[in-house]
């Protein structure tokens, strides 16, 4: 998390320079005044968690957890902050190789002033860009570009991830981890539905009416996820998804 903070903090001059292109908060070197350094801190601080989400693993994790849940029949359990801690966790490792690659080669040398807040921005972007390219669909991302008010010459000149704006990357990517992440709790589905017809049948067949369905199938579908390891086989589908 220190990785993701300290990256925030300090692509933000370098973005904000594009916002506001006539108000210029850099010194002589290309860097930024400490206090300067200080002011856009509290003020990236509040914008963390949003960026987070939106550029990581984070929300098709979520997701999958979160309706597994209710195909289990037990919506409420394991609680909302267990989901969440877990869907973190498991983002964390997912993007370990990402961060790693952005501590070494964007925060370290920006930390030992080899390069500037510029350089650091960039090359930041770049690394993010690979990783939200190679997981965002291509029918999302021709969606997002041809609403974007992009011109013809500009989009035959994206060659690569790196050209693609982020005001497109991201949008696509999210839309597209949404996607994904409903078509692996579809699967998830199918087998519980499966017993909750089950169960239903037979109720019918013996005349038993008054009982819901689902008081009796919850047992025998929890006794199915366990036996069959189901936490660790949606853990280890949802971190092969990525790789």
């Amino acid at each position: 998390m220190k990785i993701i903070l300290l990256s925030l903090l300090l692509s933000l001059p370098a973005l904000s320079q594009q916002i506001i292109p006539n108000i210029d908060i850099r010194v002589g070197t290309g860097q930024l005044d400490t206090s300067i350094r200080l002011l856009i801190l509290l003020t990236i601080l509040s914008l963390a968690p949003s960026i987070f989400i939106m550029t990581t693993s984070f929300i098709r994790i979520v997701i999958v957890l979160s309706l597994l849940r209710q195909a289990l029949g037990v919506p409420t359990v394991p609680p909302n902050q267990v989901i969440v801690s877990l869907a973190l966790f498991l983002t964390f490792f997912i993007m370990k190789p990402v961060f790693d690659r952005i501590n070494s080669e964007a925060l370290q040398p920006l930390l030992k002033n080899e390069i500037t807040d510029d350089v650091f921005f960039d090359r930041t972007s770049s690394i993010m860009k690979e990783f939200m390219a190679k997981n965002t669909k291509k029918e999302s991302l021709k969606v997002f570009l041809d609403i974007s008010g992009l011109s013809k010459e500009e989009k035959e000149n994206i060659k690569s991830p790196q050209d693609i704006p982020l005001s497109v990357l991201i949008p696509a990517f999210m839309v597209s981890e949404i996607t994904t992440a409903f078509q692996i709790v579809f699967l998830l589905y199918l087998p519980f539905l499966i017993i909750d017809l089950v169960v239903a049948s037979i109720l019918i067949s013996m005349g038993i009416l008054m009982i819901p369905p689902q008081i009796i199938s919850l047992p025998f579908k929890i006794m199915l996820f366990v036996l069959a390891n189901g936490w660790e086989l949606v853990v280890l589908s949802l971190v092969r998804s990525y790789q």
